[in-house]
């Protein structure tokens, strides 16, 4: 989109503010924000703004940082107002020398996706986020919006009345919707949108999780992408389902002549992430709650593996179908959308290429084997190792792994690393309501 197109769409959209838009190391979306006049400005010479408080910009040199406007990532946000109608860009940082500022998470992404881009190759995402609506309460104790289970439907159903609003408001923002539906658990959802390169999913999982909670508090409800909110039900995940193309569109992962239809290339990224997967699980797991989700019984993926279709592996690979070349893919089970996705496809393609470019060979698939169900010492006989089972232990497994720490770069890592040292310790030291219920008088 050249700017002309662009002035014309906001014209006619009736624009009148703008965000400018970029993602701490957390992932939590950052805005700077000003009267659409001023967007002309913007796009020529960038939006200027203190980064000195943001997560991750903690040097008092790093105070002065510079937004670069990404044309293509224009929105209209469609819950906002007609009188006060806002759009949103996606921004790149810059120094105030005009470099590419190496503490930030999209401008990673970018620099994987060109590194891929000069082997050919389009790493194409299509995650699944799962989130739960809840009654507005204390917050506390959150209370689910409905009684629904997996897949159902009901005349009345309010909350499938706000997923069509979230449909309706996804797809006016270019993430073409494939399917919304009713999980599990208890006021649990999922809304899926069409896979795409690595930085446009990115940038769609951030649109699509401050999408559904601006549109819920409409309704007075909370959203919350928390990974495992309530005890005893099924948690939130973000299954990413993977492909590498060729610029051609051709899909890589698939060869007519394998067992599984899966290439080379295909297997040696499948090794890959598995090899890495313990380190990987900071990044795509990286909160304490995290770890509540990750834990057998409920769908969660725990045991390092892969399988054709077994859901207990942390891959999965879907079943071909005849004559769908392009949908052969590979599902990684574990990340949450508690996740910030640039940093997670960024560990993820890393942990990827390190096992493509040295031809390693993943394990024996673990077909028709549930997992969950093997012994402590079957899964010793067969090498299943474990995930981590605390951010503390993912944590130690990230700092012992130069793959998926270089993944991110130094600063990244460092602050990505001291945020959730922080975040544990914190943890550590509160009291629990499980705490005083067990060891108040018991003790």
């Amino acid at each position: 989109m050249d700017k002309k197109e662009l002035f014309d769409r906001i014209k006619a959209d009736g624009v009148k503010f703008v965000s400018y838009q970029f993602s701490d190391v957390t992932g939590k979306v950052k805005s700077v924000d000003a009267p659409v006049e001023r967007l002309a400005e913007a796009l020529e010479d960038g939006i200027w703004f203190d980064g000195s408080s943001v997560e991750g910009f903690t040097r008092i040199q790093e105070s002065d940082m510079h937004l670069t406007v990404d044309i293509d990532s224009y929105a209209v946000l469609p819950w906002t107002p007609a009188d006060h109608k806002r759009a949103r860009f996606f921004c790149d940082i810059f120094t105030p020398e005009g470099e590419p500022f190496d503490g930030d998470p999209r401008g990673l992404l970018k620099k994987w996706v060109k590194k891929l881009d000069e082997k050919g190759w389009i790493y194409n995402v299509g995650p699944e986020p799962e989130f739960f609506l809840f009654l507005q309460n204390d917050h506390i104790h959150p209370v689910p919006h409905d009684v629904g289970g997996y897949f159902d439907f009901s005349s009345n159903d309010s909350a499938a009345q706000v997923r069509a609003e979230l449909v309706e408001a996804l797809n006016s923002m270019g993430l073409e919707v494939e399917v919304a539906h009713h999980e599990v658990a208890l006021g649990q959802h999922e809304i899926d949108f069409r896979f795409a390169d690595a930085l446009k999913t990115a940038d769609n999982v951030l649109t699509l999780k401050y999408t559904v909670k601006a549109i819920a508090a409409q309704h007075g409800l909370v959203a919350s992408f928390m990974p495992k909110p309530i005890f005893g039900i099924n948690g939130s995940g973000m299954h990413c389902h993977q492909s590498i193309f060729d610029k051609n569109g051709k899909n890589l992962f698939f060869d007519a002549k394998d067992e599984f239809h899966l290439s080379k290339l295909a297997y040696g990224f499948i090794a890959g992430q598995l090899k890495h997967a313990k380190a990987l699980t900071a990044i795509v797991a990286p909160t304490v709650n995290s770890y509540k989700r990750l834990v057998p019984g409920y769908e969660a993926p725990v045991y390092i593996g892969w399988a054709q279709i077994n859901r207990s592996a942390l891959i999965r690979i879907p079943r071909y179908t005849v004559g769908k070349d392009k949908a052969m893919r590979a599902e990684l089970r574990f990340p949450d959308p508690s996740s910030n996705p640039y940093l997670a496809f960024s560990a993820m393609i890393a942990a990827a290429l390190d096992g493509i470019d040295n031809n390693l060979t993943p394990s024996k698939p673990l077909n028709n084997v549930n997992i969950y169900d093997l012994s402590r010492e079957e899964r010793i006989t067969r090498g299943i190792e474990s995930l981590p089972g605390s951010l503390k232990d993912a944590l130690a497994e990230l700092a012992a792994d130069e793959v998926v720490k270089n993944s991110i770069g130094s600063k990244l890592y460092s602050a990505f690393y001291r945020a959730k040292e922080e975040e544990w310790e914190d943890y550590r030291i509160h009291v629990t309501d499980w705490e005083v219920e067990n060891y108040l008088m018991g003790a």
